[in-house]
């Protein structure tokens, strides 16, 4: 299995010459991750890296075994363990082999030529930040393999990773769809004036239906921030649907995601007022398992 992301390019050299990379697992999320991984590839001409991470199991559990067991019980409890642990890591690795290959085929299949896979162990968020200067874009599942689907729960890989990682992240959905039109979040901060200009800037969204949302009231600091914003995607090519709406910003983003049938949802990853605290704490969680299409959030 190669190593993560190889690439004649230096580690420092341009954004042209970073890759996709999709973070899969043997989730549900798997095939959608690839796919949307696939749809970003195509869009903007990159090569595509799908990336396995065989993470250790935790062993914080054996700590409370020294305590309440003889000496020599504990010590061969603990290879017992050592063992069960190293077949599963054995098979956990064999099995992200195969999804991996399996997803590969399927991508090439559909005209992604360049999809290299890849396969590391350790924790994911310490693989993606070390070879994240050759990282283009990051696409992950909303959910991983060990996540609660009854609950809602999102992946821990996804919270870690996305505060951590200083890369455009792509959470992907449960279930693929062609993405068509997307929904810009926007609140006028710095954050989300440099995530429009991301968008004008690269071909990902090119010739996509577009609308852009404004939280807030009818003041003016808020229309000159939309009517900037509605410039530069005009001057891009976009034909952006401009809204300007007062009331939660979670509710409403939600509503006209689906109301609209938007694909996509894309937002800067850190901004302030009340969008700000979609994305810091508790409400990030709220709103990506609210939200049942993919969100991008760029930085």
């Amino acid at each position: 299995m190669n190593t993560i992301i190889e690439t004649e390019a230096p580690v420092d050299g341009p954004a042209a010459s970073r890759r996709i990379v999709a973070a899969v697992d043997v989730s549900d999320y798997a095939a959608s991750v690839a796919q949307y991984a696939g749809w970003a590839a195509q869009r903007v001409q990159a090569g595509l890296s799908l990336l396995h991470v065989v993470q250790p199991a935790s062993t914080a559990h054996l700590a409370d075994l020294s305590g309440n067991l003889a000496l020599g019980v504990h010590e061969e409890l603990l290879d017992k363990l050592v063992r069960l642990d190293e077949q599963r890591a054995e098979l956990v690795q064999q099995q992200g082999q195969q999804t991996l290959s399996q997803l590969q085929q399927q991508l090439q299949s559909k005209g992604v030529q360049d999809c290299q896979i890849h396969q590391r162990n350790g924790l994911l968020v310490d693989v993606l930040l070390q070879h994240q200067d050759r990282i283009r874009l990051l696409v992950i599942g909303k959910r991983g393999e060990h996540a609660d689907f009854a609950q809602g729960h999102l992946g821990s890989n996804l919270e870690r990773v996305v505060r951590a990682l200083e890369r455009p992240v792509l959470v992907a959905s449960r279930q693929w769809k062609p993405v068509n039109r997307f929904l810009v979040a926007f609140d006028g901060s710095p954050a989300s004036r440099k995530a429009v200009e991301m968008i004008c800037a690269s071909p990902l969204l090119k010739n996509l239906e577009c609308q852009l949302l404004m939280v807030g009231d009818t003041r003016r600091s808020h229309k000159e921030a939309m009517n900037w914003a509605s410039a530069m995607l005009k001057q891009a090519g976009f034909e952006p649907l401009l809204l300007l709406k007062s009331g939660e910003p979670e509710s409403l983003i939600a509503e006209q995601v689906q109301s609209q049938e938007i694909d996509l949802l894309v937002m800067g990853a850190y901004g302030h007022s009340r969008i700000r605290s979609l994305l810091l704490g508790s409400t990030t969680t709220s709103l990506l398992r609210s939200c049942a299409v993919p969100v991008l959030l760029l930085r």
